[in-house]
Order: C-alpha cells, then sequence, then structure tokens
C-alpha cells in the first residue's frame, strides 16, 4: 500500500529507514535490491515498489547534488534567488517551530518533530511550504530547525527537499505551488487521527472545523472548551492574503 498510503500520516505506509539510511546502519544498495527480489517474487505488487524505489532514487539523486554543489544547505541553487526578499520575522518563526500556526495540520506536524524527531513526509511539504510560503521566511531557517530536530536529518536531502520546495533547487517546485492548510488536513488526515494525537486540544471539533477551527460556531467552541487565542492559537496568517502576497513575491523573480 505504499504508493498511496504513503500520503497519509495516519497509516503506517511508510519504511521508516531513512534515520538507519542516514547513520550508515543499512545501505540503499541493500534496500535496493530487497525490494527488487520482493517486486520479482510477487511478494510487493510492482506499483507500490517501483513508486518506493523511485524514492530511493530522489535520495541518491539529492546526495549527488551535495557532491556537485557542497555548499547546498547554505546557497541557493538557482542564483536568482539570492535576490529574494525573504521577511525577518522571529515571532512567526517561533510559533511555526513550536507548532502554534493556528493551522492544526501544520502544528500537529511541527508538534510530532519537536517531540518525536520525526515528522512524516507528506507534512513535512505542508510544513515547510507554509513557512516559505505563507511567512515567506527563508527556507534556511526551515533547514536549520529540521536539522536540530531530526533524528534522519541528512545534509543532502535535507537542504535539497528544502530547495525544492522552496523553488530555488534542482526540478524545483514551481512557484505557484502553495500548499492550502485548511484542504490539506481533511485530504490526507479525513478522520484527524493524526492531527488529534498532536494537537489534543481540538479532540472535539471534526470535520472541515478541525483544520479550520475558527470557522465553528462560538457555541461548538464553548462546548469543546475550545478558547482561540487562548488555549490554540488563532491564525497568524491569513491563509488567502498570504496566498495572494507569496504569488506577487515569487512573480517578481
Amino acid at each position: 500500500g505504499y504508493k498511496d498510503g504513503r500520503n497519509f500520516p495516519a497509516r503506517r505506509h511508510v519504511s521508516r529507514l531513512s534515520p538507519y539510511l542516514h547513520w550508515g546502519e543499512i545501505s540503499p544498495n541493500m534496500v535496493w535490491y530487497a525490494v527488487r527480489d520482493q517486486i520479482d517474487s510477487g511478494v510487493c505488487p510492482e506499483s507500490d515498489g517501483d513508486h518506493f524505489l523511485s524514492e530511493l532514487g530522489w535520495r541518491e539523486f539529492s546526495h549527488s547534488l551535495l557532491y556537485h554543489f557542497p555548499d547546498l544547505p547554505r546557497k541557493n541553487l538557482q542564483l536568482r534567488f539570492d535576490h529574494f526578499d525573504w521577511r525577518d520575522d522571529p515571532v512567526a518563526l517561533a510559533c511555526w517551530q513550536q507548532g502554534m500556526t493556528g493551522y492544526p495540520i501544520v502544528d500537529a506536524g511541527m508538534r510530532e518533530l519537536r517531540r518525536t524527531g520525526y515528522m512524516h513526509n507528506r507534512v513535512r511539504m505542508i510544513a515547510a511550504s507554509f513557512l516559505i510560503k505563507h511567512l515567506l521566511i527563508d527556507w534556511r531557517e526551515g533547514e536549520r530547525w529540521f536539522w536540530e530536530c531530526l533524528v534522519d536529518a541528512d545534509p543532502a536531502n535535507n537542504s535539497a527537499s528544502w530547495q525544492w520546495v522552496a523553488g530555488c533547487g534542482a526540478d524545483a517546485a514551481p512557484y505557484f505551488r502553495i500548499f492550502n492548510p485548511i484542504l490539506q488536513g481533511p485530504k490526507f488526515d479525513p478522520d484527524g487521527i493524526y492531527t488529534k494525537t498532536y494537537v489534543p486540544e481540538l479532540n472535539a471539533l471534526s470535520g472541515k472545523t478541525l483544520y479550520a477551527p475558527w470557522t465553528a460556531k462560538s457555541d461548538m467552541l464553548d462546548s469543546s472548551a475550545i478558547s482561540l487565542g487562548d488555549n490554540y492559537p488563532t491564525p497568524i496568517v491569513n491563509h488567502e492574503a498570504a496566498r495572494a502576497r507569496a504569488l506577487e513575491s515569487f512573480k517578481s523573480l
């Protein structure tokens, strides 16, 4: 179930091999041939196995990039980004780091990171996009924080992936690809299992209101003992306004 299941953070459809690969406890070659054997023997569906191997290939591509561009963790691969006007906002950065942005799926990921040293890959992309696109904070701030917290922190994967989200890396995501944190939650955590694990103060909410608690009726919030701005933050930035600002800023490049 890897190909589709890997996008759902509440499901156990990922290998969790990344720390062991980083620390050299298992080699990517050994993983590659073990998966090939499972595909060839019919134990693993070919669609799942091939997709997993492609992700292993991206990991090796990141290492190739770092080999040829040793400054990858600190310098934009696309030099036009050297002139990008990133925002200096230590308060917003701290809210993101602590999982207090007011967007539950982002906060769940950032709290998982602080608590466990790991974050599900789908949520990594959502959280990274939020820092870069919604807050317009330099991708290097995110790279440094992940490096500080992740047990699988890898200089190649970490920097290449952050540059991919920012749009300044190799084969980077287009600048207009901005993850909507309100829609990503119900799409990839429809039952709220993952989100409620790390944002338990919202346990009484469900459906769309879980991922946009500010839209819940006041009596629902009261009965759930949720006080926005008190025991759970209001959004530190308006999604639509932040998206428009990001599009305008990135177009300037």
